[in-house]
């Protein structure tokens, strides 16, 4: 599926979200604070434009994503990142890796979304940092019914316009509905394993980050 909006994924992440995923990712790097030096797993890195923010930081990322089409489109745009294939429940990294590890709207799409929590805490260093970027639940109601009204009418005739595969944000758009909200995902991080989780809403909670430790 995301083979098939590679060639416009960022694109149409811009438009959809009105610009501000470019606001969220800055958030991100943010949460994550890399460090010269420090070792960054970037999963379901897509295109790579989530990772450059941790290279211009001194860190050494690792974009990694399941997509061979969105890792083709990164090399294309990015041939200095050091782009790897990985399926999110079984990392091709050896244990006690990374200092941090991060995924930006990419959790949902693993298929089993806990089996890739425990995954990414077998390659992270003990003491080391998972930051999270999901879609969650906004905090005030009477937007929370117009942001799913958004989601499931609006988002896939705007798609059309200008993505490459507007069928695959019809899927997004129902997984975002589904997805737990920051308590409940909270409690799987650290059922998982990880320790002491906690978020930030972005954008009203359309948006959460969580963040947690090794």
């Amino acid at each position: 599926m995301f083979d098939g909006v590679a060639e416009r994924y960022d694109l149409t992440n811009d438009v959809l979200s009105l610009g501000q995923d470019r606001r969220w990712r800055t958030a991100v790097t943010q949460a994550v604070a890399p460090r010269p030096g420090e070792k960054v797993l970037d999963l379901a890195a897509g295109t790579g434009t989530s990772s450059r923010p941790f290279r211009d930081a001194g860190a050494f990322v690792v974009p990694c994503d399941f997509s061979q089409g969105m890792l083709e489109v990164g090399k294309r745009a990015r041939p200095e990142l050091p782009f790897v294939a990985g399926d999110g429940t079984r990392l091709p990294f050896a244990d006690d890796t990374f200092d941090a590890v991060t995924i930006s709207f990419g959790l949902r799409n693993i298929v089993d979304p806990d089996a890739g929590l425990r995954e990414m805490l077998r390659v992270t260093r003990p003491g080391g940092r998972l930051v999270v970027c999901e879609f969650s639940s906004p905090t005030w109601s009477p937007f929370r019914t117009v942001y799913i009204e958004y989601l499931m009418r609006a988002l896939p005739p705007v798609a059309r316009t200008v993505s490459s595969n507007p069928e695959a944000y019809v899927y997004l758009a129902e997984s975002i509905r589904a997805w737990p909200d920051q308590p409940g995902l909270a409690a799987r991080v650290e059922a998982a394993g990880w320790r002491d989780c906690r978020w930030r809403n972005l954008s009203g909670g359309i948006v959460a980050l969580h963040r947690a430790t090794a």
